[in-house]
């Protein structure tokens, strides 16, 4: 297969796609944390998932810049079951407010109360013959709150990622419907994936993936077995109980740690992620990306291609290969939001957590041309210009998602804003006008530092389920609030 193989099946048939490889590419090393406690002490077996994986380019420990500010690398693990102080007034008493902000028509007002005197006094009503007891009332739903459902990775999850699926420690848990009705599933995206921490070089993977059909998520989202060359499978895999890295490099970059999942959405049965190349990992919070791009798989992410089209550089010097556009650096960190508009929208934000959200939309059969992309400068839709794109919610704002909820009869957004505490803003539009920022998980409650709600695609009414990122053990967990 030629580097730049089509895709007849794609909607965008004239779109080349670099790298859909069909075969088994391996890849990863690094001295990574957290290997230690529960992860160290694990054991690979003697076969099938023992393999060491190859040296990755730039990898020489954790992605620092995910680390949230602040966070306690040696805090203790938090118990499972509700938040002590999470949703203090959450959409409350500011519902109103946010309702008005946002454009809602509000409910009309019950009819006035006629005046006593001008009401005929009713014919007595003689008394009815005692009845049957009434029927009690139905009991109310759970009360507004967060909770902490269980772990989706690592040693403490009940999906055994470590012997299933050789994942001791990853991060983010990206989640989109896979849009296929005979074969419904939901996809999950990971970013950096450590495996057994005693194999040499960690079993280092830049990204991984999960695919489950669990809609009860009572302990955990549960992912059920991997299975080589399966599609539908728990998890697409390299050999039995190896998940593999399924995004690779496309050497744009002269200069690469990381290929990061931030985003994905399904278009018919095809499957996108936007992905950022990583420059460096920097500080706490902070990294410097190469570009952003649209990875796409037409097989339900079991093999992924990039459309080099989709190529945005963060900076004149980033990439040799692609031109920079001025205002390509506000859209690195991406999230998407299909509507039924015919429409994709993209929200994006700079490099690391301390931008603001711009936002872009593409009609959803043409997503990797950027050529046909339009941007949101506060009172109209420009096309072809990101530098025009404005600001729909100010920073800082981290990792975000976004989806429209049908209890709310919202456009519902959550993010962790400069406190590292779990936020969400609600909005009658795709560009807003966004409401103020609603507490969901504060960072007290999590001192090994959060990060990365990501929301569940099934989870659209007054139970919302996320992914949730910890830090200090590096790996992830499934939240639930319940929404007033």
């Amino acid at each position: 297969m030629s580097p730049f193989a089509r895709i007849a099946s794609i909607p965008v048939a004239s779109a080349a796609v670099v790298g859909l490889v069909f075969g088994v590419v391996v890849a990863p090393p690094a001295t990574a944390e957290p290997c230690t406690g529960a992860a160290a002490e694990a054991q690979p077996p003697a076969a099938p998932n023992t393999a060491a994986t190859p040296e990755l380019p730039g990898v020489s420990g954790p992605p620092i810049g995910h680390r949230p500010r602040k966070a306690n690398d040696s805090a203790p693990l938090p118990n499972l079951g509700k938040l002590s102080r999470s949703i203090l007034n959450s959409f409350m008493p500011q519902s109103a407010r946010v309702q008005q902000q946002a454009g809602v028509v509000p409910p009309a007002p019950p009819p006035p109360v006629p005046d006593a005197a001008a009401v005929a006094a009713p014919a007595p009503v003689p008394a009815a013959p005692p009845g049957p007891a009434p029927m009690p009332a139905p009991a109310p739903g759970p009360p507004p709150g967060t909770a902490l459902v269980g772990w989706v990775t690592g040693p403490h999850s009940p999906n055994d990622t470590i012997k299933r699926f050789a994942i001791t420690g990853t991060d983010l848990g990206i989640m989109w419907d896979n849009g296929d009705p005979a074969n419904n599933q939901v996809l999950m995206a990971f970013g950096d994936t450590i495996g057994y921490c005693s194999v040499r070089g960690r079993q280092w993977r830049y990204n991984t993936m999960f695919r489950t059909s669990d809609r009860s998520l009572s302990e955990t989202v549960a992912i059920p077995n991997g299975v080589v060359k399966n599609q539908y499978s728990g998890s697409p895999l390299w050999a039995p109980a190896l998940s593999k890295q399924v995004v690779n490099s496309i050497k744009f970059a002269p200069s690469e740690t990381g290929i990061i999942p931030t985003s994905g959405i399904a278009i018919g049965k095809t499957q996108y992620m936007s992905f950022m190349s990583i420059r460096s990992w920097d500080n706490p919070g902070q990294w410097t990306t190469n570009f952003s791009a649209i990875a796409v798989s037409p097989d339900n992410g079991e093999n992924w291609g990039v459309y080099p089209q989709s190529v945005r550089p963060a900076s004149g010097d980033a990439t040799p290969r692609v031109p920079y556009v001025p205002g390509g650096e506000k859209f690195q960190v991406g999230a998407f939001l299909k509507s039924s508009d015919g429409y994709l929208y993209s929200y994006g934000t700079p490099s690391g957590r301390s931008g603001s959200v711009f936002l872009s939309r593409v009609p959803q059969n043409l997503v990797p041309e950027l050529s046909k992309y339009e941007y949101w400068d506060g009172g109209n839709w420009v096309p072809q210009n990101p530098g025009a794109a404005q600001p729909v919610i100010p920073g800082p704002v981290g990792e975000m998602s976004v989806q429209y909820n049908t209890h709310l009869k919202q456009f519902l957004a959550l993010y962790c804003n400069g406190n590292n505490d779990v936020v969400a803003r609600t909005a009658p539009a795709p560009q807003g006008p966004w409401g103020p920022e609603q507490l969901l998980v504060a960072s007290s409650d999590f001192p090994g530092g959060i990060y990365a709600p990501y929301l569940h695609p099934w989870s659209t009414g007054k139970e919302i389920y996320y992914n949730l990122s910890l830090w200090s053990d590096y790996n992830v967990m499934l939240m639930k609030t319940v929404l007033p």
